[in-house]
C-alpha cells in the first residue's frame, strides 16, 4: 500500500477526503486503517450530552457540510448527530475504512530512509511508504499525581471514563479541571448531585454571544499573524469555556463557582493548604489527554523534551522521518486541528505533500 493512515475518526476521513479529490483511490493507493468497530472517531465513547462549541455550519469536515441537527443554526449539535455525520461522511466518499484494524507498532523495514514503513498490529501486518498518523488524544488521558490518590476511598474517573450524571445521583461530586469538558460535566452532574469545581487557575469564560467560530477566526488570525512576523494573542485572549446552553442554565443557578485547586486527598475527600477540607463520594478528574502516539515508539522520534518535532509546508511532517506524519493532534500539529473544521486546511496541506501536487 503506497500511503497508509493510521485512524478514522475526523482527522483521518478529512485526510482519505483530499487524497481521494487528488486521484487515488481508497482502498488500493490508500488505506485508512482504524482500531473501533463503528465509524466516529472517538465521538461515540465520549459522554452522551457532549455538545460540540459551534453550529452544525461550523463544525464540518471538509466537502460537505454537517446537516443542521435541529431547525435552527445556532444550535450545538450533540454527540450522537457528530457520530451520525462521521458515519455518513465516510459513506459519502466510500473511503473503504478498514476496521477493527489497531496498529501497534511502526517500524522502519530496512536501513534504507527511502524504505518502506512496516505497519503490524492484531491480524495486521502490511508496509507502507508513507503513514499519516491521526490517532488524536481519546486514549490517552492524562491523570495528574497528587498526595493521597491512592488512599482515596471514594470513586475517581476521568472525563474519558464519564458517560451520564444519573450515575452520580444523590453523591457528593468534585469536578476537577477548568475547561470546556469540566464545565460541560459539571453542569449535568450539579444538577442531580452536590458537587464541588475546583481549577488550577480561575475559570474564563466566554461572552454568552460568543462561541467556536469565534474561537477559530482567532486562531486563524493568529497564524496569519505570525507568518507576517506580526504577535497576536489567538484564542488566548478570549477565554475557553465556551457558553453552551447546559453552562449557562448551571451558571443562572449558582453551580459554577469555583474554588482553587486543593493540594491533596484524603481518605475521605480532599484538603487545601489552608486545612480546610471537603469530604467527597466521587473525583471526576477532567484533565485532558495527551497523544496516543505509543505506536511510533519504535521509531524513536522523540526530542530531548519527549516530543515529536513536525514541520515543512504542511506543517504536519515529521522532521526525523519525512515518511511520516501527524495530524490532528493539537496546535502542534496544526492551530486548532484536533477540532472538526479546523482540520480540513492541514488534511488539505498533508495530502498534497504527499502526493506532490
Amino acid at each position: 500500500m503506497p500511503i497508509a493512515i493510521i485512524g478514522g475518526g475526523q482527522s483521518g476521513l478529512a485526510t482519505g477526503f483530499y487524497l481521494r479529490r487528488a486521484g487515488l483511490t481508497p482502498g488500493e493507493d490508500f488505506a485508512i486503517l482504524d482500531a473501533a468497530e463503528s465509524p466516529g472517531g472517538a465521538w461515540p465513547r465520549m459522554w452522551e450530552g457532549l455538545r460540540t462549541f459551534s453550529p452544525s455550519s461550523s463544525s464540518s469536515l471538509p466537502g460537505w457540510m454537517m446537516p443542521s441537527w435541529d431547525e435552527s443554526e445556532h444550535g450545538y449539535p450533540p454527540r450522537a448527530h457528530v457520530v451520525d455525520y462521521l458515519t455518513r461522511y465516510e459513506q459519502r466518499y466510500d473511503l473503504k475504512v478498514f476496521r477493527p484494524r489497531r496498529v501497534t507498532a511502526v517500524r522502519t523495514q530496512d536501513q534504507d530512509p527511502q524504505g518502506r514503513l512496516v505497519l503490524t498490529g492484531e491480524n495486521l501486518s502490511m508496509t507502507a511508504q508513507t503513514v499519516i498518523s491521526t490517532t488524536g488524544t481519546w486514549e490517552r488521558p492524562f491523570w495528574p499525581v497528587y498526595p493521597g490518590m491512592r488512599g482515596f476511598s471514594g470513586r475517581q474517573l476521568h472525563a474519558a471514563d464519564y458517560v451520564h450524571p444519573r450515575d452520580f445521583e444523590g453523591r457528593r461530586v468534585i469536578v476537577v479541571g477548568g475547561g470546556n469538558s469540566a464545565a460541560q460535566i459539571l453542569a449535568e452532574v450539579s444538577s442531580v448531585a452536590e458537587t464541588t469545581w475546583v481549577c488550577s487557575r480561575p475559570p474564563r469564560f466566554l461572552p454568552d454571544d460568543v462561541d467556536g467560530r469565534a474561537l477559530f477566526a482567532a486562531a486563524t488570525a493568529r497564524i496569519r499573524a505570525l507568518e507576517q512576523g506580526r504577535e497576536h494573542a489567538g484564542v488566548a485572549g478570549l477565554g475557553d469555556i465556551v457558553m453552551i446552553p447546559s453552562v449557562r442554565e448551571a451558571r443562572d443557578r449558582g453551580a459554577l463557582r469555583a474554588s482553587p485547586m486543593f493540594n491533596r486527598l484524603t481518605p475521605s475527600g480532599v484538603a487545601w493548604e489552608n486545612g480546610d477540607a471537603q469530604d467527597a463520594d466521587v473525583i471526576i478528574w477532567c484533565t485532558g489527554f495527551r497523544p496516543a502516539l505509543h505506536h511510533l515508539q519504535p521509531l524513536g522520534l522523540r526530542d530531548a523534551h519527549g516530543h515529536v518535532p513536525v514541520g515543512g509546508p504542511s506543517k504536519t511532517q515529521v522532521i526525523g522521518d519525512p515518511r511520516l506524519y501527524l495530524l490532528g493532534y493539537g496546535d502542534w500539529t496544526g492551530t486548532a486541528s484536533a477540532t472538526l473544521v479546523g482540520v480540513g486546511p492541514f488534511a488539505k496541506a498533508t495530502a498534497r505533500a504527499v502526493t506532490g501536487t
